[in-house]
Parts: structure tokens; C-alpha cells; sequence
């Protein structure tokens, strides 16, 4: 099976569209952690539905339009924006975590 691969400009993720044609100035994407839980950077506390942003600064890139998750490590060494995996955005913990996401965005 091929793996699938986003369009990123250079080595930077904040130019990512996805395989399914979201961007940041689009639809948005997502800071994520390594299960694709999007990460809190703001004041604390964190709000329950999001994580910590990690220690070890390992960050991934959600497309909450679709599920995929890029990891940012990749594209910053590579140039090259393979699918790491994908996570269910309609219902469940990440759906909810992205609601809060967008509300404390806004």
C-alpha cells in the first residue's frame, strides 16, 4: 500500500495542505501530540479535553477536517509530509478535544 503524502513548501509545516486539500488558512490544522490529541500552548490550566504541550517537544499536525496526522519531525528533516496516521474526528475524545481547541481559539 503507497503511503499517503501532503503537499508542504520547503521543510515547513505551517504550509501543509492535506491529502484531502485543508490548509491552515483553509479549514485549520492542529497541533497535535503523538496519539493525535491536540496540545494545549496557552496559560494554564489545561483544559481536561486537551494535553500538555510535550516535553520533549515531539509535535504532530492534525487535519481536523479529516483525521490525518503529520509528524512534524518528518517534514522539518525531509521536506516531505507522509501520513503518520489517522484519528477519528467526528465522535469521541479527539472530536470533543477539537471543539475545545477551536472554542478557546476563537
Amino acid at each position: 500500500m503507497d503511503t499517503e503524502t501532503a503537499e508542504v513548501v520547503d521543510h515547513d509545516v505551517t504550509t501543509i495542505t492535506c491529502v484531502c486539500g485543508n490548509t491552515v488558512s483553509k479549514d485549520g490544522l492542529i497541533q497535535a501530540n503523538s496519539r493525535g490529541v491536540p496540545v494545549h500552548s496557552g496559560e494554564p490550566p489545561v483544559p481536561p479535553e486537551l494535553v500538555e504541550w510535550p516535553a520533549d517537544e515531539d509535535l504532530y499536525t492534525l487535519c481536523p477536517s479529516c483525521g490525518r496526522v503529520y509528524r512534524d519531525a518528518v517534514i522539518e528533516e525531509t521536506g516531505t509530509a507522509p501520513v503518520a496516521f489517522r484519528v477519528d474526528v467526528k465522535d469521541g475524545p479527539i472530536a470533543e478535544a477539537i471543539r475545545v481547541h477551536w472554542n478557546l481559539s476563537s
